[in-house]
């Protein structure tokens, strides 16, 4: 006697997918807008003292738009987990307000199978996570530095724009107005030290530049113009010309640039593999060793915040999502914290790297799961539920205790 297997409902089937697509698109936009309004305000806040930085030289502006962009790993490797967060607490929180919580638990769903889809989102973000702080973040991070040096060390280019000053190995240059090229000027003042060191100066009323093809010198012809300066007897000299061909050099770069792996931030997972394997490596063992769990710990927590997340958010269901997010702002600062303080009393030598660095994973992880299993017979309440709700009505009171006085002034 032949026994048919029993199919599977494709209702039952259907419903699950629905519920995950739809759960999934709730937190499609608001984590594309977290994590992009995250890493744009970081930017804007670096390049304002990027250009701070290299305001003395016109020509060095050119690099700040290569440094920005060099920055963007850096910035989205930092901006991930926060934006993660904040994506899980506005989708949890809606719901919750909702009560689409409350009619998924009682259709028969657990708390796990409402949590599963952001859990495999924090998976996926995981592997992401990796490839840029594993790979994609210590190439960024060198020609970050490439760049940098480049910028510092950049001398004079041969182009000056309107109005601009060129301010290069004591040697000073502005002009009224430039063409688009910047190599043909009008109203041009120079002061330089001439051949026996003294100070000169020239105007001109017009100039053309002309880099010369080693790349060492711009040649300047200046039209219809003075040269100002002192004799060996320092009297004054003063001689009018109408066409006179000067030449100025171009800095060279101060120093070389070192190669890339001098630091271990520069280095790639497999990178820091290898070297902490080889006899002689050029950073410390420990050092290496530190480097690579510590981005390990951080890739693998982003699949351990909506269990945090649940919690928290079905908290703020009462009207407490500032306090909420306060205290999910408090432990994320915390966890990344205890991983630069172990990766530091990992490279001392104090601790060695696994314990150093695994024991606030441990401990941030064990952390978020138990919240979640606390939520899953009472969902929302947790020790850290009633401290937000603590923390709510404080607010709360304060806010009372403001008002009188607000009204009497």
């Amino acid at each position: 006697m032949s026994k048919t297997k029993k199919k599977p409902d494709p209702r039952r089937l259907t419903a699950f997918g629905l519920i995950d697509r739809y759960l999934l698109r709730l937190l499609g936009w608001p984590l594309a807008g977290c994590l992009g309004l995250t890493v744009i305000a970081l930017l804007l806040e670096r390049v304002l003292r990027l250009l701070d930085l290299l305001s003395q030289s016109s020509a060095r502006f050119d690099y700040v738009t290569q440094l920005a962009l060099n920055l963007v790993p850096h910035y989205l490797g930092l901006a991930l987990p926060v934006a993660f967060f904040v994506a899980l607490f506005i989708v949890i929180s809606k719901l919750s307000d909702g009560s689409e919580i409350d009619a998924l638990l009682a259709g028969g769903q657990s708390l796990e199978r409402v949590a599963a889809p952001f859990v495999c989102i924090g998976l996926a973000l995981s592997v992401f996570s990796i490839g840029v702080f594993g790979y994609v973040q210590p190439y960024s991070r060198y020609a970050y530095r490439a760049v940098m040096h480049a910028a510092v060390n950049a001398g004079w280019n041969g182009r000056l724009s309107g109005g601009a000053f060129i301010d290069d190995d004591g040697s000073m240059m502005t002009a009224d107005s430039a063409d688009l090229s910047g190599q043909t000027l009008t109203r041009v003042f120079i002061r330089r030290p001439d051949a026996a060191g003294r100070e000169e100066l020239i105007t001109a009323a017009s100039a053309t530049l002309q880099v010369a093809p080693d790349g060492k010198t711009v040649t300047m012809r200046l039209k219809s113009g003075r040269r100002i300066g002192n004799d060996a007897r320092g009297a004054y000299r003063s001689l009018a010309f109408d066409d006179l061909t000067t030449q100025a050099p171009l800095k060279a770069a101060a120093g070389l640039l070192r190669a890339r792996g001098g630091d271990e931030r520069e280095l790639t997972l497999g990178e820091l593999a290898r070297q902490a394997n080889s006899p002689n490596p050029v950073v410390p063992k420990a050092t290496l060793w530190a480097e690579f769990y510590g981005r390990l710990a951080r890739a693998a927590f982003l699949p351990f915040l909506p269990l945090l997340a649940f919690p928290l958010g079905l908290a703020a269901k009462r009207g407490n999502r500032a306090p909420g997010l306060l205290l999910a702002g408090v432990l994320l600062l915390a966890f990344q914290h205890s991983l630069l303080l172990g990766q530091s009393l990992a490279e001392s030598g104090r601790l060695a790297p696994i314990p150093a660095v695994g024991a606030p994973f441990l401990v941030f992880t064990g952390l978020a799961v138990w919240l979640f299993v606390g939520s899953r017979t009472r969902p929302g309440d947790t020790p850290i539920s009633r401290l937000v709700l603590a923390m709510g009505a404080w607010f709360r009171r304060m806010i009372k205790l403001l008002q009188p006085k607000e009204r009497a002034a």
